[in-house]
């Protein structure tokens, strides 16, 4: 009794392992892990959103004939805060495209009021408009660091569920499907055209 009851914690103990080694666990650890990391990179996107409109508001006091950028800016914002997506969704890579595409617009978009604030010293000279922007340069910098750890993040969990022994129970256990990372902005080491000739037509809006 005693060899049968030791042989059978024994055999426990293997197919526990093995199940282990199989990514019972390894494939929902690293698949929670991306999806902290996006919450991370949600939440410093709702920063950024959330001082846009007191950022416009600001500038129309000294740059009111800028109206057509800085109705860009709001409209980019509508557009970047419209698209929501799920954590299901970072397995989608057209749902993903689309919130990448309107976060972008948002950037350029705020790339030329910050082209606008360098024509207006009344502008800069303003201590609330300065510490929005000051605001809105550490919310950038939170951005970028937030999308690094989730591409980290998405990288070792795709890695997970491609890899054998893990990639077994990724397929047959949790039917798991690869996350999709950012992708570097396009153009993004070229600084925004500014057309500061309110009669010719606006840029038109790269980006899906």
């Amino acid at each position: 009794m005693a060899a049968t009851r030791f042989t059978q914690i024994a055999f426990a103990t293997v197919a526990a392992a093995s199940l282990s080694a199989c990514g019972i666990n390894s494939v929902p650890t690293a698949e929670e892990e991306a999806k902290a990391r996006w919450a991370d990179v949600e939440s410093a996107y709702q920063r950024r959103a959330d001082l846009v409109p007191n950022l416009v508001a600001t500038a129309k006091g000294a740059a009111a004939s800028e109206t057509q950028i800085l109705t860009n800016v709001t409209d980019a914002r509508a557009r970047a805060t419209s698209i929501n997506i799920t954590t299901d969704d970072l397995s989608n890579p057209a749902e993903f495209e689309k919130f990448q595409n309107a976060q972008n617009q948002l950037t350029q978009a705020l790339g030329q009021l910050r082209t606008v604030v360098e024509n207006y010293p009344q502008l800069q000279s303003q201590a609330r408009f300065a510490d929005l922007m000051v605001q809105l340069e550490g919310t950038e910098n939170r951005i970028n660091v937030a999308r690094t750890r989730y591409n980290e993040a998405v990288q070792a969990y795709n890695t997970t569920i491609r890899t054998f022994p893990d990639a077994i129970g990724a397929k047959l256990i949790h039917g798991a499907k690869p996350m999709v990372p950012f992708k570097a902005n396009a153009g993004s080491d070229v600084a925004p055209t500014v057309n500061f000739d309110m009669n010719a037509p606006a840029p038109a809006a790269s980006g899906k």
